[in-house]
């Protein structure tokens, strides 16, 4: 029995000895819902005012909620590692003549904010006054870089049209400080940029490749405002700005293939559908995100294979995403799920989130690769072009070697964080994804409690949560029931709900709560199998949600960084290099196996194995992942690396194949060399 499971049934326990386990309440209600009751809108927190459709979740303010477990130690790592550090090392966050530290600056107009996006709310998180006091040093020069016409940052002109894409991010950046500090300046300077923006010609207005692709950053940031301040010309602004943006509506095609634009992207129409109310608006986001993977995310990890573009004939899941990528897709997963309530953006995000991200980096944090992918079995600092899009040595892991993901991994996690609680428009409160936190939340009539969420999910069943309140308060309480777990149950105070649940909905509890009332959410894990058919019908193993990639013994080289970075990335002339070291890492094992399946059962010679929990409570590594599969499979020994260093693709399903052998397959988040989309021979 781990510790937060002896601490919770003890509770129940000594409840239970007192005759304090509660009956339910005369007043209970507990049902199945798909998404929250939008019936009243909450006065506890800014929803969006009309005429904008309000959204079925919202976001307590940066700082509300207090990660804990694996968590809080992944954010620490982050702190300690690349994002605590990158002001330090990175060239383009160099203050001297720094473009948002002055007008006559000339570096850093993109890598500031996209680093600061993550950093600051880090800092926030954390409670760190040192980063606090460093995100301020760039907030302040922001706030006063702004110039009697309502522009603000670096003056960066492509001909006679102003470029915005820096201005999109430092947007919110400004907007998680205002969350932290309610300093009105944010205000006002917003107010002024987008009257500004409002009297931009549209032939000048958002021209730019990236700008016009990421328009619906602006968007949001636009809503975000007129839910403060109310001001009528921001909903013509708002017209304005998706009349200008790339078109992220067609059936069957894309603006661009960009990864990044995709994921990131994708989100516009649905954001635009808030106040135009067209739902052809949001049915085109769903509709680019599964077009996408449709076609190029026949792969497990819940991305998609577009290694700088996605291009057509490169689909096996060798091909790999960019770490910007993956952040950028999680916080779309995000905001669809605020927006929509659809349970579906919590679980995509959770694939993202356990299974692609955290083997982008390596476990101390302080080096990332531009390129990962599910089936990948070396990264090392070659040029694989055009086995992968990209010309450069981007599959090592390297502090830096490329000027985007290296600042805009910063978001990943802090924006995970912050959306473990969401208000909802009921008054309530909801946990959409799971992991250990605290968080402070007004709920019902406008009264202040404080959740304690209890887990190591996803690695194991058990969800706790205990309510901690000053008096009784009546609010409804939602839970979201994996659609992996059919025979998912519901303790309240001991007492098994008799509710049935629904897998892929949400568990609505309303009732009064008392001071320490606790909430026992089991969701039971199953072994479950997908076949990819449009890739030689190779099969992917999930637990839960995780997905297992085959054990490879995977060998370390240090590297020196300086000698692996390319054109544009650059170092401070004073940062020690030698601290951030380069590795290239090659497999020790054999890769390329194939599982046997059982004819009559697939999964019949698959058995999990279960370990301690790590000592150093971060499950992301070979060595402490506390869950493993033990399985049997054949080499296919035509399977090699090709002529581009890569894993060849996937063989044929009748390829030869050798003798049987046994093997261990890991979470996929812990493998950093990995085989994810096996071949298979049913026997």
């Amino acid at each position: 029995m781990n510790i937060k499971t002896a601490i919770y049934s003890t509770v129940i326990i000594l409840l239970s000895s007192c005759g304090q386990i509660k009956a339910p309440h005369q007043d209970e209600s507990i049902t199945m819902v798909e998404k929250p009751v939008l019936g009243n809108s909450t006065s506890n927190y800014v929803n969006n005012r009309l005429p904008l459709l309000p959204q079925h979740f919202i976001k307590l303010p940066v700082g509300s909620i207090q990660p804990e477990g694996w968590l809080k130690e992944y954010l620490i790592r982050q702190r300690d590692g690349l994002t605590g550090h990158l002001n330090e090392i990175s060239a383009w966050l160099e203050k001297n003549n720094n473009a948002w530290l002055t007008t006559q600056g000339d570096h850093g107009w993109e890598e500031v904010p996209y680093w600061l996006k993550g950093y600051g709310n880090l800092a926030y998180i954390l409670k760190d006054k040192k980063m606090i006091d460093e995100a301020k040093i760039w907030i302040e020069a922001t706030l006063k870089s702004q110039r009697p016409d309502g522009s603000f940052g670096p003056i960066n002109m492509r001909g006679d049209k102003p470029e915005l894409w820096a201005q999109m991010i430092m947007l919110w950046c400004l907007q998680s400080y205002y969350e932290y500090s309610n300093d009105s300046r944010v205000l006002d300077l917003m107010t002024n940029y987008f009257k500004w923006q409002l009297n931009l010609a549209d032939e000048k207005f958002l021209e730019d490749y990236w700008e016009n692709s990421r328009g619906g950053d602006n968007l949001l940031s636009v809503y975000w405002l007129y839910n403060h301040t109310g001001e009528a010309f921001l909903l013509e602004l708002a017209e304005k700005i998706h009349r200008n943006t790339a078109d992220w509506t067609k059936p069957s095609s894309l603006p661009n293939w960009h990864n990044v634009n995709i994921a990131q992207c994708f989100r516009e129409p649905a954001i635009y559908y808030l106040l135009s109310k067209d739902s052809a608006m949001l049915a085109a986001s769903y509709n680019v995100h599964h077009l996408i993977r449709r076609t190029f995310g026949q792969v497990p990890g819940g991305m998609f294979g577009a290694d700088e573009n996605a291009r057509m004939g490169y689909i096996d899941p060798r091909q790999g995403v960019e770490t910007c990528g993956m952040v950028e897709q999680m916080a779309s997963d995000e905001i669809m799920l605020k927006i929509t309530g659809d349970p579906f953006w919590a679980e995509n995000c959770e694939d993202v989130a356990f299974n692609t991200y955290p083997a982008a980096t390596m476990p101390d944090f302080k080096a990332l690769r531009y390129i990962t992918s599910p089936n990948q079995v070396t990264s090392d600092a070659q040029n694989h072009h055009p086995g992968i899009d990209n010309s450069g040595p981007f599959l090592a892991m390297n502090p830096f070697s490329c000027r985007c993901c290296q600042h805009n991994h910063a978001q990943g996690w802090p924006y995970y964080a912050e959306h473990l609680v969401l208000a909802t428009p009921d008054n309530g409160a909801a946990l959409a994804l799971y992991a250990s936190c605290q968080a402070d939340i007004t709920v019902g009539n406008n009264q202040k409690i404080k959740l304690i969420e209890k887990t190591n999910y996803p690695f194991e069943e058990s969800i706790q949560l205990l309510v901690q309140t000053e008096k009784n308060v009546d609010f409804p309480l939602y839970l979201r029931i994996p659609s992996w777990s059919p025979d998912a149950s519901i303790k309240i105070n001991g007492k098994k709900v008799k509710t049935s649940l629904i897998a892929g909905q949400y568990v609505r509890i309303q009732r009064t709560w008392s001071n320490d009332d606790v909430i026992e959410l089991n969701v039971p894990m199953h072994l479950n199998l997908r076949t990819w058919q449009v890739n030689k019908n190779s099969v992917s193993i999930d637990y839960g949600p995780l997905t297992f990639s085959l054990k490879i013994q995977e060998k370390y080289i240090k590297r020196d960084s300086r000698q692996t970075a390319i054109g544009d990335s650059q170092w401070q002339n004073d940062a020690d290099a030698e601290s951030w070291p380069s590795f290239e890492i090659f497999p020790a094992s054999a890769w390329n196996y194939a599982l046997v399946l059982d004819k009559e059962n697939a999964l019949k010679n698959f058995e999990v194995i279960r370990k301690n929990w790590p000592d150093n409570n971060f499950p992301f590594t070979q060595e402490s992942c506390p869950i493993e599969i033990k399985a049997i499979g054949r080499k296919v020994p035509s399977w090699k690396v090709d002529q581009y260093g890569l894993c060849h693709e996937l063989p044929e399903t009748n390829a030869p194949k050798g003798e049987k052998e046994n093997i261990t397959l890991i979470p996929m988040g812990a493998a950093r060399l990995r085989i994810s989309a096996f071949p298979n021979t049913y026997e």
